[in-house]
């Protein structure tokens, strides 16, 4: 019996201790998985500018593979008048990928046409990125840029109408209304970029729910004024009447509206945030501001009266978005104006939230977003599948910098940025 006894103790030993090596092995298996995200998180932190963009790259290219590959596969499934891929085993596609691609390619840069259709979403998508990028900066979350940049457009075409009857139509005239119309804009959309940053300052209200719901009222009060007050009574749509030609950025490339001048602002509006941020107490006092409210506070820094000049600064470069639509593009407000303000917040983080890197990334997006119209138009590939394949290309790209700003946000990294509580910063 005690024998037994014993052999079954044994077994139960075996078995419980079988058990317990189990269990800790696949403890062990779990925590070798989180000790690799967290150096995966470390180094993503600590990566150099050349790391970096090598990852942005590698990222490019396995996403225009994946891309290329459901190109292929839908191929499969479609209904085409001639196959246009055969491969063996596999069978015929009616899409090449590598036609797809290419036709994408011309649509963005192969005619002076496409090219000038580029460079103006660049362009706007170059204010509307950096709009975001302040308050990101500033660890704030402007959901917002949208709306702001529609009651600057249409402050602007409002405040610009007059001035077809008081201004020469020369160099003078446009030295007066292209400034000024800019200047309403960034006036408005600012104000518009206030309101949710003193309460986020001074109500603890979060910026994101705040940005998100004043997109709802801007579009509701634009469309209400302009279809019932403010609209051209020549025309049964919703639209305001059009600027004098005066108050138009000219056109740098025949048979377009892009305007070069338009772009190279943006350009130097991007350096001039960048210096801001990078270079200035004023910026370092912005950042801190929203990223370490309780160390700015000690450091004799106004962080509430700071979180509110994010806000607005970063409202004032959606109205200054808004009034470039207005000034080059359509010439006009008019309902249903583009999701720029959203595609902004996609630029931004493809850029890591730098202004610098904004430029790049709004080339990509401009590129991406005219070269669909290419692809649709010329092959035939449905429209929901290019965008599909644009939303890879852009998903691809930015998460290792999505998950860098996470690591950030986590304090990840073997080198943090630690807050003087002098105001300066220490090195």
């Amino acid at each position: 019996m005690s024998s037994g006894e014993g052999g079954n103790g044994d077994d139960g030993e075996t078995e419980s201790g079988g058990s317990g090596g189990s269990s800790d092995a696949d403890r062990g298996r779990g925590g070798d998985w989180r000790d690799r995200g967290r150096q995966t998180l470390d180094w993503l932190v600590n990566a150099s500018a050349a790391q970096r963009m090598a990852i942005s790259l590698a990222a490019l290219v396995f996403a225009v593979i994946v891309g290329g590959i459901l190109v292929f596969v839908s191929g499969f499934v479609a209904t085409c008048r001639q196959p246009v891929l055969y491969i063996p085993l596999l069978g015929e596609s009616c899409y090449n990928p590598a036609q797809v691609y290419w036709t994408m390619l011309e649509g963005a840069f192969g005619s002076t046409a496409n090219l000038a259709r580029t460079l103006q979403e660049t362009t706007l998508l170059l204010f509307t990125g950096l709009s975001v990028a302040v308050a990101f900066r500033a660890g704030l979350f402007n959901v917002g840029t949208q709306g702001q940049m529609v009651l600057g457009a249409l402050a602007t075409g409002l405040a610009l109408v007059p001035l077809g009857s008081v201004l020469p139509d020369s160099i003078i005239g446009m030295l007066v209304a292209i400034p000024l119309g800019l200047v309403v804009g960034a006036i408005v959309g600012g104000f518009w970029g206030f309101i949710p940053g003193a309460m986020k300052a001074y109500a603890d209200a979060n910026e994101v729910i705040t940005t998100i719901m004043l997109n709802f009222v801007a579009t509701g009060l634009a469309f209400y004024l302009v279809s019932e007050h403010l609209g051209d009574p020549g025309t049964g749509s919703v639209q305001t009447v059009p600027v004098p030609s005066v108050a138009r950025l000219p056109p740098t490339i025949d048979g377009s509206r892009f305007s070069v001048i338009a772009l190279v602002g943006a350009l130097l509006v991007a350096v001039a945030i960048y210096l801001l941020y990078d270079r200035t107490v004023l910026g370092y006092e912005l950042r801190t501001s929203g990223l370490q409210e309780s160390a700015a506070e000690y450091s004799g820094v106004d962080a509430k009266r700071n979180v509110v000049t994010s806000m607005s600064l970063s409202g004032a470069l959606g109205g200054i978005a808004g009034a470039v639509y207005v000034m080059m593009v359509h010439y006009r407000w008019q309902t249903g104006m583009p999701a720029l303000g959203f595609d902004g917040i996609a630029v931004s983080v493809l850029a890591g939230n730098n202004p610098i890197g904004v430029v790049p990334a709004a080339l990509l997006f401009g590129g991406l977003k005219s070269g669909s119209f290419a692809v649709d138009f010329a092959l035939g590939v449905p429209g929901e599948l290019v965008v599909v394949l644009r939303g890879l290309i852009i998903l691809f790209v930015a998460m290792p910098e999505f998950f860098r700003m996470l690591g950030k946000y986590y304090d990840f990294g073997s080198d943090p940025e630690p807050v003087a509580t002098d105001g300066g910063e220490r090195r």
